[in-house]
């Protein structure tokens, strides 16, 4: 390593100092974030994988990601809709076949009988019968056996052109330069270390980028290692005084006070065919006193799946019009975005209140009258998606921004949405988030610390819980008589096939199949099919002939997981259901219990792949349909039960802290940030700029 870069701050080292670092290669790096040495310090695994034991054949299981070693058997060429190499080995203890797609002559020359491979890969199938697809392998002599590794193997995020190799070779090096705690501050003040008993910073990543030999793997693969908590403790800090700083930003600008006149409330409540719960009436009283300051709302109204948020947006949205502003709501998919849009003209337009729709489907000349209705004021409420904050959109004046289910979006997203709303004067909208997400308390403080936070924790009356119950796939043919004589009692049936591989289309083709089964062993039933890889249109067309009574059967992936609401479909079939965490059966199941029907849930699971922590899972989700109560059981199973790298609270993207998992250092978080704020401010920006540089530009507004 050059001497020139030694003794120097680690952000002032850039990655093309370091060995084998081309132009290429430097400029990939910076692309994704990485230009200086702390850049590549705090890019830390999201998982690992474990080489230091070789697994016998004969005990492998589906999914599992291990290295096994065998003799090659034979090796054929096997022809169908694509050629593929296939390479069958023997351990003594049981079989595994490997499949390449892509493969020269020269591996088939050398992939020959009476070779013994080491091979590393994810084992695919059951009962005996695996395979791995592509996976890493070496020749070994047989008579010189190679020794597994001696230490956990990091996996880091990346990106096209750069490798595994690359970023270990990298971090060995960026590691090597860390002696000097002077290279490498550490934020945190020692008092916060001492209360929290956590390691120093550089003893952290140090563990963490390369664990040693009797590191613990399950802690390590769970990340609850005490290094690991130490660098998300770090990170959720960072965090949760960015979001400080934004909302302290945010509350020193100008926003237009909107005077409750209530005359179209009061026209709209009228004529409602339900009454609000006190839940709802307490939250929009919140709702409108924040709209009657001069400083932006900041909002999050969180309620569970038929809560009525939307009612609650709808009334907060005449209170902008009333005051001759305008008001928009961004939903995260087309789908609920149309279904917002047509409540919204069921209960506005009879107010004489026009309403403008934007979504990225919509073209040409619709396209362009839209944008006219919009910038002219000539609409009153725009509903849309995403497409809201493109460049060509503009507001006339815009006094409230409503943002449903808030953890699709991102923060930079929603800022860009209200610099939309900048209007003459500095001013800017208000803000309404919406989430049907139930986060803990504790967790909403954090997670949304730039917002203020009010529940809807009352169900509307005549709603009926739904039963669920849940049933090994063995009893398949009792669920289908089940839906049958559901569709003969005129209900509908919402069939779920949720993601079965990482991928969309594996996904759509297994639900192109489901439904095409279920066709056939119920020929009287009228099937439908919806999934992601159908256009808006194809989507709207099913889902509108689902509504409308059309189809008894609607066969759909996860894209009907929030929003669509067919008040006739009383019971739910959810493949798979052990693969998906709570949050998204909760969610799921929601659509289903909308009418006075007595509706059902089952939960579908396959019985050789059932884990303790799904088994849970689904226990809890028969037991209570209270989605706080699901929060709350879901934040005490996930922890020591999610391999590190699943992300599934969905309120940030981070490198290292899960808010679910790590909701225990939350409390000591936020002394931390009191602690920080108060004796330590020179330090803040640092801590906020190492974690977030490359993130969202908070508190730029």
């Amino acid at each position: 390593m050059e001497t020139k870069i030694l003794n120097k701050d680690l952000t002032k080292i850039p990655c093309r100092a370091l060995r084998g670092i081309g132009p290429q290669i430097a400029e990939k790096l910076a692309e994704f974030g990485l230009a200086n040495v702390q850049d590549l310090l705090f890019h830390l695994p999201f998982r690992y994988q474990d080489r230091t034991r070789i697994t016998p054949m004969g005990q492998l299981r589906g999914g599992d990601h291990v290295m096994v070693e065998g003799v090659v058997e034979h090796a054929d060429v096997a022809q169908g809709k694509r050629r593929s190499l296939l390479v069958r080995l023997w351990d003594g203890t049981g079989y595994l076949t490997l499949r390449f797609f892509h493969f020269n002559q020269g591996q088939i020359n050398s992939l020959r009988r009476g070779v013994l491979l080491r091979c590393f890969g994810e084992a695919r199938g059951w009962a005996g019968q695996f395979e791995m697809v592509h996976p890493e392998y070496q020749q070994v002599a047989a008579n010189k056996p190679a020794q597994p590794q001696d230490s956990l193997t990091p996996i880091y995020p990346t990106t096209e052109g750069i490798t595994q190799r690359t970023l270990r070779q990298l971090t060995d090096q960026a590691l090597a330069l860390i002696e000097y705690e002077e290279r490498l501050p550490d934020y945190l003040p020692a008092e916060v270390l001492e209360q929290s008993q956590l390691p120093s910073l550089i003893e952290a990543l140090r563990y963490v980028h390369r664990p040693p030999p009797e590191a613990p793997v399950e802690q390590l693969l769970q990340g609850i290692h005490p290094t690991q908590q130490r660098l998300a403790f770090e990170e959720l800090l960072a965090h949760h005084l960015s979001l400080r700083r934004l909302r302290q930003n945010l509350q020193q600008s100008q926003a237009p006070i909107l005077k409750n006149k209530n005359q179209l409330t009061q026209q709209l409540l009228s004529v409602l065919p339900f009454q609000l719960t006190g839940a709802q009436q307490r939250v929009l009283q919140e709702v409108n006193a924040d709209l009657q300051l001069e400083k932006p709302m900041l909002r999050l109204v969180q309620g569970d799946v038929g809560s009525g948020k939307t009612i609650v947006a709808a009334l907060a949205l005449l209170q902008a019009v009333e005051n001759n502003l305008q008001g928009v709501l961004m939903a995260p998919t087309e789908l609920l975005a149309e279904q917002h849009f047509q409540n919204f003209t069921k209960w506005l337009e009879p107010l004489g209140i026009k309403l403008a729709w934007l979504a990225g489907k919509l073209k040409g000349k619709a396209r362009n009258e839209m944008l006219e209705k919009i910038i002219s004021g000539e609409a009153n409420v725009i509903v849309g998606t995403h497409a809201l904050f493109q460049a060509d959109v503009n507001f006339s004046k815009l006094g409230l921004v409503v943002i449903d289910e808030q953890h699709r979006f991102g923060v930079h997203q929603r800022l860009a949405l209200r610099e939309k709303g900048l209007m003459e004067g500095g001013m800017y909208p208000h803000q309404l988030i919406m989430t049907a997400t139930p986060i803990p308390r504790t967790l909403a403080m954090t997670a949304y610390a730039d917002l203020d936070y009010s529940v809807i924790d009352e169900l509307p009356p005549g709603r009926t819980p739904v039963q669920t119950v849940v049933i090994s796939d063995q009893r398949r043919h009792e669920v289908m008589s089940r839906v049958k004589s559901a569709c003969q009692e005129k209900r509908q049936v919402y069939w779920v096939c949720p993601l079965i591989e990482e991928s969309e289309l594996l996904q759509c083709q297994a639900a192109e199949t489901t439904a095409k089964t279920l066709t056939e062993v119920l020929p009287e039933v009228r099937v439908g099919l919806v999934h992601g890889r159908m256009n808006g249109t194809q989507k709207e067309t099913i889902m509108a002939a689902f509504k409308a009574g059309e189809i008894d059967l609607l066969v759909a992936t996860t894209v009907i997981e929030v929003g669509v609401d067919v008040p006739n479909a009383s019971l739910m079939v959810i493949e798979n259901a052990e693969r998906l965490g709570l949050a998204q059966l909760h969610q799921l199941r929601g659509r289903v219990g909308r009418g006075a029907t007595a509706s059902f849930c089952v939960l579908l699971y396959q019985y050789d792949r059932l884990s303790q922590l799904a088994k849970a899972r689904l226990d809890i989700m028969r037991k209570t349909n209270d989605g706080f109560a699901i929060a709350k059981r879901d934040l005490e199973l996930r922890g020591p039960g999610e391999v590190l790298g699943t992300r599934q609270s969905g309120l940030m993207q981070m490198r290292v802290a899960d808010l679910i998992r790590d909701a225990q250092l939350l409390p000591k978080v936020q002394n931390a940030a009191e602690i920080l704020i108060q004796k330590y401010p020179d330090r803040t920006e640092p801590l906020i700029k190492r974690w977030l540089a490359h993130k969202e530009k908070y508190g730029e507004a």
